[in-house]
């Protein structure tokens, strides 16, 4: 079982990736932990190395869950993947999912921190069904319209 779950900030991706791999005795993957430099806010990394890491990931581990926002990245895995979920319920139910959030310690060093950053999520949160760059809703249609095998919106 290879599954790949994508969506907006606050879609539910890590809630279902973690009951996935937990349920399914997946490794899970947050590509956040690749994407942005460790202990920094919003610095991404190479996307050279970003591929590396998540190639690497793919070709070790057999039975996984990967989850993000970043189309770039979905798109790459997900020729990879068993099973593509897109989470799509929209912008208030992840507005208020965002809102809920606890404290996640490997993206911010305090839940003050991450609280500060909250206004700067909503209006990215909000922008993602105007925006057509990979972190979009429009791109992550495409990359579910184009997606051959087994997958799942919900909405």
């Amino acid at each position: 079982m290879r599954v790949l779950i994508y969506g907006n900030s606050g879609s539910g991706k890590s809630t279902r990736a973690q009951a996935l791999a937990a349920q399914h005795d997946l490794v899970h993957l947050d590509l956040d932990t690749l994407v942005w430099e460790p202990g920094q806010i919003a610095v991404p990394r190479p996307a050279d190395a970003v591929r590396a890491d998540l190639d690497a990931f793919i070709a070790r581990e057999s039975r996984w869950v990967i989850e993000g926002c970043y189309g770039e990245w979905v798109a790459h895995a997900s020729a990879h993947c068993t099973q593509l979920v897109f989470l799509d319920p929209g912008l208030e139910a992840c507005l208020a999912n965002n809102r809920r959030r606890p404290w996640e310690p490997h993206k911010y060093a305090s839940k003050a921190e991450q609280d500060a950053m909250l206004p700067v999520l909503e209006e990215w949160v909000a922008g993602y069904y105007t925006r057509d760059d990979d972190w979009s809703h429009v791109a992550h249609l495409r990359i579910y319209e184009a997606h051959p095998g087994a997958k799942e919106r919900i909405t």
